[in-house]
């Protein structure tokens, strides 16, 4: 198993797919080289949705569950003493807690099944998934003048860079070329240098990013290839008319090299998703052990009189139950902190193509 056990690079998310732009940004031909620098997003809030650790933001939570359990059973002493005295409330509490980290660890075969599911099928079905990727990797080998590299991270760089060398190529043809007028050769411009810049950015990312950990998705989500596709398309319609057909080739080659970058951070974000709920559903069934192992404990041993005493004003049996109960909650915290950033991406990536989703006010 590969835990998910990557710290995450600096947070740098904005909004949904590749609507991460501002709602003024129509009328410009570049955008920021990040999703953070496109988009009006708490920091903190998309480091713990995306950048950081599953396991460490599952320890937060369980902190933040104790400490309030904690703080309010202080507030609430006597009422909490009153019900462990009628001893209703640790019976109640963990009886709860073991019907839900079994209906958690049913949940969490029903999610294997159906990841399992997608790779299961017959031959023809096996040969025809294998046809479509070779067909894709000799295209992109095609496109790229060379072999496609087998590593995910390495393969989106890949493309990342030829469309930052096409740039290149369309700038120059457009520099070379002495008829264009002063405004297409501003945009043309503006637009290469933003390609370029978010080009080198994306993939001195994927260059140390290891697929299994967030990171090599989080470095593709930064590359918001829709808005290039579109620029590409508008350009032509605006300046088709002054064109060289050598200049309107080149300008089709970025097009579609820019555009085969949006299946392949497709197909890497479903290969994502995949292993982290396989991840997700060993964590959970590794965690349910311990947690129904303590809510038991409660259940069976403790009442009353088991812990006596305080520490710091804080009565023992205070301490022992919110610890119990958190220690049961932690499958469910892990669960909410892994579908958290699966969720945020899939609202993040739910077009493909040069559609830009922007979050609405509500």
């Amino acid at each position: 198993m590969s835990a998910d056990t990557d710290t995450g690079p600096d947070v740098q998310a904005g909004a949904s797919g590749d609507g991460d732009i501002d709602a003024d940004a129509d009328a410009d031909v570049s955008t920021a080289n990040t999703m953070r620098e496109r988009a009006n997003e708490n920091r903190v809030k998309l480091w713990l949705l995306l950048g950081a650790n599953r396991l460490l933001v599952t320890g937060l939570l369980a902190a933040l569950v104790f400490g309030i359990l904690l703080a309010a059973g202080m507030v609430f002493l006597p009422s909490f003493l009153g019900e462990i005295r009628n001893q209703d409330l640790i019976s109640t509490t963990f009886s709860t807690m073991v019907s839900v980290i079994i209906t958690l660890t049913t949940l969490v075969v029903t999610i294997n099944q159906l990841v399992i599911s997608q790779e299961n099928g017959p031959l023809g079905d096996q040969h025809e998934r294998m046809s479509g990727t070779m067909n894709v990797r000799e295209f992109t080998g095609e496109l790229v003048g060379q072999p496609v590299p087998a590593d995910p991270s390495a393969f989106l760089r890949l493309i990342v860079e030829e469309t930052e060398d096409r740039a290149h190529t369309l700038r120059d043809a457009i520099t070379a070329e002495e008829d264009y007028d002063d405004e297409l050769r501003a945009e043309v411009d503006e637009f290469t240098d933003s390609i370029i810049g978010n080009a080198e950015e994306v993939a001195d990312q994927l260059d140390d990013a290891t697929f299994g950990t967030f990171d090599v998705l989080f470095a593709a989500l930064n590359y918001n290839y829709g808005w290039k596709v579109f620029q590409t398309e508008r350009i032509e319609h605006e300046h088709g008319d002054q064109l060289t057909d050598e200049a309107k080739a080149v300008l089709e080659e970025l097009r579609t090299t820019v555009t085969m970058f949006g299946p392949a951070r497709e197909h890497i974000k479903t290969l994502y998703f995949e292993w982290a709920l396989i991840d997700l559903s060993q964590l959970i069934l590794y965690l349910s052990v311990p947690a129904l192992v303590v809510a038991g404990f409660m259940l069976l041993f403790v009442d009353k009189g088991s812990f006596v005493g305080a520490t710091l004003g804080i009565p023992h049996i205070l301490l022992v139950t919110v610890t119990a109960f958190t220690v049961t909650a932690l499958p469910f915290l892990l669960l909410v902190s892994y579908i958290a950033r699966v969720t945020t991406v899939a609202k993040r990536t739910l077009a493909i193509g040069p559609f830009i989703l922007r979050e609405s006010q509500r």
